[in-house]
């Protein structure tokens, strides 16, 4: 693979207009078709949970009563009356009928209950609230339907009515704001600290802004076709452009070592892609197989997030083998930059090269030296951030944890306090009589034995469906939708429907938003186990084919299992228990969202094989050249310490940029992918992994004869890409384009040995 990569980098090189055009070409045509396709979208909604018992009820709803939008999405509309007034006052009475006259002639609605003729107000008739249910679902409604209910509240506050709105008709698609974009201008910043050069450090920005926004556009206009939930863009934002970044800085620092050792652009670029995009192939393979394989627990909403960001990360690893290159072609020698120390712990190329000792080459010579201590420290440390993990508990953002000022917040607030947290998340309880039973008594007995359990504020009578074999009754409870008691009520009620049926011969099934909520997080949690050991099974494999060791893997296993489980406790740590909210913002504490461990596991797979390649080739590459393991270990350090620290802060700092979003989900998203990079990358990968290799010695690169045999050469440190110059230099006649302008200038007469080959 490396020799195949090192030719795609030097016909890169050399055919870099060409290479450049059809990226361009490339962005373009996809954007053509995002802007066609995402028009009009007649995909299914994707919110399904084949195999649960709420997602079985609300299939039975759909064919029972056809008439019943029972999975459109739904907005409440709250009303409070001024000071002294009530809405029954005539005032205020006028403005809420024209309110509810104006819902029921928005876009998509299909009835919208007027709540004074449904008696739904407070003791002191001061609130009401409006259930307002639309004819399609929640990733259906369109930004008319949207403007128009914002309309109808913006009317009635107008006519002096306060007016808050909830529900998830009323949900806006996650955007990037400004604050977000902070942690891409950080990362801008950390490249040319690292880099020492404007030049090189707009390469990997560059690179990042072609792939990622191919791979976004290409989700765009799938989402024409196939509905996608609205976290797979987002995450695919999230991830792509971390790791575009991080690609894009391996293959530019290897090329500066492979100018400050002497070797001419074309084939500096050559062997960059050869060797440090071996690498990057092998991790880019990692995190696409582990999203990807998201799609074997068959639940939607992952196979959605997770083809998603596999395409987009497919997408950035080849810009990073093709485009790089091409760039690289334009640059010339001007990635150079100014020689020297930056900050302390960056420096220039002639960092790798032997002729200074580096922050990491200390660093590494320090664990190495007290191998045992670092390794218990290590451990300890991981052990301790994971101890709030046993804690965790899984669950679905609701309006409850909106930021405070945001109406749905309010919208939530003020029905909880007049008429109980239990009215923001009913239960559906779905009665099944068959063809021949009676489902009004059914309904009934169940209604009765519903309303003798803890945590129910009330049961509504039963309502038949016109073939009069189904009933539905509607269960508010004591807690909120997220409450921990109201989780204990749904295993309650269903924990007893054998009785009804016993009695009955009638079937009793629990539905509505909040049930299903609750059986995804619990289908979360179950799938969590089986999806975790699937990859750590992988990992097991692809580092045992990528580094020809068997204690290696294993060691990679354990380091990545600590840095889940530390990862976890840190956020139930502030999520959860709400530890340091003076600090992060965060007072409101509420359950995890379900999906964020199944794609923390995913995800940090992938970024912890990022760190695991591109610091144990190196190793492993001064190993096999006759180095002795502790100094392996060094000279690894030596080479990849400083550019894994730069793309461990870019990718902390694109995450911490999410952190800074309103809402919760993209918060809870890049304080996990943040706080996963900082534990993996510089607690495993750069404290426990070398003293574990320390202690280990010769025996971690320890293979079985048969299983060095049978096992096919990887070659991921990049050997195939370093052949005799005459062996891979390209023919005299091949056609090279002029180097630019700047490829030689002051800055190679800086470098030490600057034209000369390697011995």
């Amino acid at each position: 693979m490396a020799t195949l990569l090192y030719r795609v980098g030097r016909w890169s090189f050399r055919r870099r207009r060409l290479v450049l055009s059809l990226w361009i070409a490339v962005l373009v045509a996809v954007g053509g078709g995002a802007a066609a396709l995402s028009e009009d979208s007649t995909a299914v909604g994707s919110s399904a949970l084949p195999g649960t018992e709420s997602q079985r009820a609300l299939d039975l709803l759909k064919e029972r009563f056809p008439e019943q939008p029972v999975d459109g999405a739904s907005a409440r509309v709250v009303f409070v009356a001024p000071d002294g007034e009530t809405l029954r006052d005539k005032g205020p009475a006028a403005t809420l009928e024209q309110v509810i006259g104006a819902l029921r002639d928005a876009p998509q609605v299909a009835h919208a209950v007027d709540p004074i003729e449904a008696g739904v107000l407070s003791e002191d008739r001061r609130v009401a609230y409006s259930e307002v249910t639309y004819s399609v679902p929640g990733d259906k409604v369109t930004d008319a339907a949207r403007t128009a209910l914002t309309e109808a509240a913006d009317a009635g506050r107008e006519g002096g009515l306060a007016v808050e709105v909830g529900g998830d008709a009323l949900e806006p698609q996650p955007e990037m704001s400004v604050l977000e974009i902070v942690g891409v201008v950080f990362a801008g910043f950390v490249l040319v600290v690292a880099l020492g050069s404007v030049i090189a450090a707009g390469l990997p920005l560059l690179t990042a802004f072609v792939g990622v926004g191919v791979g976004l556009l290409a989700i765009t206009a799938v989402s024409g076709l196939v509905t996608l939930n609205r976290d797979a863009a987002v995450l695919a934002l999230m991830l792509g452009l971390a790791v575009s970044i991080d690609y894009a800085l391996f293959i530019v620092m290897r090329y500066r070592s492979e100018l400050v050792a002497g070797r001419e652009p074309e084939d500096a670029a050559g062997r960059a892609t050869g060797t440090a995009g071996s690498a990057v192939v092998f991790a880019g393979l990692t995190v696409i197989i582990a999203l990807a394989g998201l799609a074997v627990l068959n639940i939607p909403l992952l196979t959605e997030d997770g083809l998603a960001a596999a395409g987009t990360i497919a997408v950035v690893v080849l810009v990073a083998l093709t485009l790089m290159p091409a760039l690289l072609g334009f640059a010339g020698r001007r990635v150079l930059g100014r020689q020297g120390r930056v900050l302390g712990i960056f420096r220039g190329p002639e960092a790798g090269s032997g002729t200074g000792r580096t922050a990491g080459q200390r660093w590494a010579e320090l664990v190495t030296r007290r191998p045992l201590a670092m390794l218990l420290l290590a451990v300890v440390t991981l052990g301790a951030m994971a101890v709030p993990a046993a804690d965790l508990r899984l669950g679905i953002p609701d309006d409850s944890t909106a930021a405070e000022h945001t109406t749905q917040r309010k919208a939530y607030d003020l029905i909880a306090d007049n008429f109980g947290p239990g009215v923001n998340g009913p239960l559906i309880a779905v009665v099944d009589a068959g063809a021949n039973g009676d489902p009004e008594r059914a309904a009934e007995q169940a209604r009765e034995l519903i309303r003798k359990l803890p945590d129910v504020a009330d049961v509504a009578p039963p309502a038949v469906n016109k073939q009069g074999n189904t009933a539905l009754l509607q269960i508010v409870p004591d807690s909120g939708p997220a409450s921990e008691d109201t989780e204990n009520l749904v295993a309650a009620i269903r924990e007893r429907t054998e009785a009804v049926e016993k009695d009955t011969d009638a079937t009793l099934h629990i539905t509505g938003q909040t049930a299903m909520d609750i059986d995804s997080s619990d289908r979360m949690g179950e799938a969590l186990l089986p999806y975790l050991a699937i990859i750590v099974g992988l990992a097991l494999v692809l580092l045992l084919l990528a580094f020809r060791s068997v204690l290696v893997p294993v060691k990679a296993a354990i380091g990545y299992l600590l840095t889940v489980a530390a990862t976890f406790g840190a956020v139930v740590a502030i999520f959860q228990w709400g530890w340091l909210s003076a600090v992060t913002g965060i007072e409101d504490t509420a359950p995890i969202y379900s999906l964020m461990p199944i794609l923390l596991v995913g995800m940090s797979f992938g970024l912890a094989m990022d760190y695991q390649v591109f610091l144990v080739s190196r190793m492993r590459e001064e190993y096999a050249h006759g180095a002795a393991p502790t100094e392996a270990i060094v000279g690894g350090f030596r080479h990849s310490a400083r550019v894994v620290t730069a793309a461990a802060i870019i990718m902390i700092s694109v995450f911490l940029g999410f952190f800074l979003s309103e809402d919760l989900s993209l918060r809870l998203f890049g304080f996990t992918l943040a706080a996963a990079v900082l534990f993996d990358a510089f607690v495993v990968r750069m404290t426990l992994m070398p003293a574990a290799m320390a202690l280990l010695g010769r025996s971690v690169w320890w293979l079985p004869g048969w299983l060095d045999r049978v096992l096919p050469n990887a070659d991921i440190e990049g050997a195939g890409a370093r052949p005799d110059d005459e062996a891979v230099a390209a023919p005299e006649s091949e056609a090279v384009e002029e180097p630019v302008a700047g490829t030689v200038g002051e800055d190679e007469r800086l470098l030490p040995g600057a034209g000369e080959r390697r011995p």
